[in-house]
């Protein structure tokens, strides 16, 4: 194999850059600069799960437009975020894998990329750590009542409660990925019950060899068994069009009274009007959402002055080691790309994940 182009169209560490190089003395690897990136993502801005440094852009948008091309043209490998230009296929002709930092690929699933013929991987699994201890967080946070003790401390009121155990609870865990797993496997260091329900799960087994922490796995057509038992529901599913709208009014009707709710999902997997109705009922005792139909989520939405209600930013995958992570996967991948072998987490178009 000759040269391989590999272009990194994200900040980067000089350490992980360095870390990418040395995987194989035939990479020849660019990274964009700040006003490249800003032309590559055509002034949208990337999710905070990274920190990226404030370096100034010397060039204007026009000149940084015409550098970019030349760069893109020469790709043979793209590391980026989910923000990708639609006409990446133009820009980069000579393209054959899309490497992308983040574990979906909902914001691709109308453009023209993904039918392309360029191979699209995701850094699935990297999430884990940082989302299962944000759900263990929230749990925590809601049997506590840590909602109601910041809002009296806030008033300086003295309100004493009773808080609940997690030990002993059942959680609902709906996906079953890396995230899912982690998720089920701290729930059960707490003591609880654990159910999951899985998209390619056809019948109910217990303790599944891949997720021994779990109790019971359920198929899809049984998620209102699911829905009914469980005192937390978490989701965790990629956003396709099956599970678009997945907990609407029949499903929320379906939970326990009193259950509580946390989306690590994306929102539009949630019926916010339902949510919303469920919430303001008592029906539903409490939820902890980091992501929302529309983001940033809109001053006038009725989850802001919900007192049971947590809300955090679509952060729940943000951590310091975010970067180090994405490129350890990256690195593996390259390594299996230039050995002729299947790469890790390819997206399939029909799935939508």
């Amino acid at each position: 194999m000759s040269a391989v182009n590999v272009v990194i169209a994200l900040d980067i560490a000089p350490e992980l850059l360095e870390r990418i190089r040395a995987v194989d003395g035939r990479l020849h690897v660019s990274v964009l600069n700040r006003a490249q990136r800003q032309a590559y993502r055509g002034g949208r801005r990337v999710h905070v799960v990274y920190r990226e440094s404030q370096e100034p852009a010397h060039e204007d948008a026009e000149a940084a437009r015409r550098s970019l091309l030349s760069v893109l043209g020469e790709a043979e490998v793209l590391l980026s975020s989910p923000i990708v230009p639609p006409e990446l296929p133009q820009m980069a002709p000579k393209l054959r894998w899309l490497q992308l930092t983040s574990a979906g690929v909902d914001r691709l699933l109308e453009s023209p990329i993904l039918g392309s013929g360029i191979t699209v991987t995701t850094a699935s699994g990297i999430h884990a750590i940082p989302i299962g201890e944000y759900v263990l967080g929230a749990m925590l946070a809601l049997a506590k009542g840590f909602p109601q003790a910041m809002a009296a401390q806030r008033e300086r009121a003295w309100r004493p409660y009773l808080p609940e155990e997690l030990h002993g609870m059942t959680v609902g865990i709906i996906g079953l990925g890396a995230i899912g797993r982690e998720v089920a496997r701290l729930a059960k260091a707490f003591g609880m019950r654990v159910l999951a329900c899985r998209r390619s799960c056809q019948r109910p087994q217990e303790r599944p060899p891949d997720a021994p922490e779990v109790d019971l796995l359920l198929p899809p057509s049984q998620l209102q068994r699911l829905l009914a038992e469980a005192d937390y529901l978490v989701l965790a599913v990629p956003l396709t069009p099956e599970t678009r709208g997945l907990i609407g009014p029949r499903e929320l009707a379906t939970m326990k009274r009193g259950a509580r709710l946390i989306n690590v999902a994306r929102g539009s997997v949630v019926d916010e009007d339902a949510l919303l109705d469920a919430l303001r009922s008592g029906h539903l005792a409490g939820a902890v959402l980091d992501v929302f139909r529309q983001e940033p989520l809109p001053p006038e939405s009725g989850l802001w002055e919900l007192p049971q209600v947590l809300l955090t930013p679509h952060i729940s995958g943000g951590t310091p080691r975010y970067m180090e992570r994405a490129v350890e996967l990256f690195c593996d991948n390259l390594r299996r790309y230039l050995a002729g072998e299947p790469l890790r987490n390819v997206v399939d178009p029909q799935r939508g994940y």
